[in-house]
């Protein structure tokens, strides 16, 4: 599992279309990819950032989705080590 942190530059109104396009290359392209979620932020500049998290056999895969389809940054790609909800940590 990877963390993509990505910078956009396409305005959040275009953002289903890139997000199409993203996913139809997946199935194309990089069928070993699943793309579980994402989250989406606009920061006080307008600029549209997402922290994606997808399954993948390795960072490179990751990163050559990321590149075939453009219209942002890969800011960075990390491995997820693991998860925690706040369940995981009872007061008592």
């Amino acid at each position: 599992m990877f963390l993509v942190v990505r910078r956009f530059h396409v305005a959040m109104h275009e953002m289903p279309a890139v997000s199409r396009r993203s996913k139809q290359i997946a199935i194309e392209r990089f069928p070993d990819i699943t793309w579980h979620h994402s989250h989406v932020v606009v920061d006080d500049a307008g600029t549209v950032n997402t922290y994606c998290v997808y399954e993948a056999p390795s960072e490179e895969i990751v990163r050559q989705h990321a590149a075939s389809y453009g219209a942002h940054d890969v800011e960075a790609v990390h491995e997820i080590a693991g998860d925690v909800t706040p369940d995981d940590f009872p007061l008592s």
